[in-house]
């Protein structure tokens, strides 16, 4: 199988490998054409479906996975949230969501205010670039999930969803 991953994001490209592990993965950088901080599960999951379709622009014949992070208002909580989108070059679409922790309360005033939750992380673990690591994901569950795990269980999720269909034709997510 050939696969397009929409991101040069270390931990994305592992989950796709380890879900994967005999393909061959193909790293591109697209635009998301959400904002950099993605807000709620609407734009999250738009961001990964974006980043799908973009990357199979640049690969029309390979199946893309589009991935992506974001945060979610739930409660007066702040939650992590992540979604991903596979495209076949039939034209199915599947997607899939992950995980949620709750997240520190002192993060909300400044997401709201436009700081990306990678910004957040680095100067609360004082590191750089926790989004190609372990993630938020990593830090708050004492690194029992890491990004790409997490990653790696919604790729499984979008992976089982296009198998099921194969076995059972009458199931159609043309969108």
């Amino acid at each position: 199988m050939n696969i397009v991953i929409a991101s040069l994001n270390e931990a994305k490209v592992k989950a796709v490998t380890t879900v994967y592990p005999n393909a061959t993965i193909k790293p591109v950088s697209v635009p998301s054409g959400v904002a950099p901080q993605p807000i709620g599960d609407e734009e999250t999951m738009l961001g990964a479906i974006n980043r799908a379709k973009n990357a199979q622009k640049h690969y029309p014949h390979m199946t893309s996975i589009g991935l992506e992070g974001g945060v979610m208002f739930l409660r007066d909580e702040l939650y992590l949230t992540n979604w991903g989108a596979m495209l076949t070059p039939e034209g199915t679409l599947f997607t899939g969501s992950g995980a949620r922790i709750v997240l520190p309360s002192s993060f909300i005033e400044k997401i709201h205010a436009g700081v990306e939750l990678s910004e957040l992380m680095n100067d609360y673990t004082q590191r750089k670039d926790i989004r190609h690591h372990e993630g938020a994901i990593g830090i708050f569950t004492a690194l029992h999930l890491n990004r790409a795990n997490l990653f790696a269980q919604i790729i499984t999720l979008l992976k089982g969803q296009q198998e099921y269909q194969e076995l059972n034709e009458g199931f159609n997510n043309k969108r």
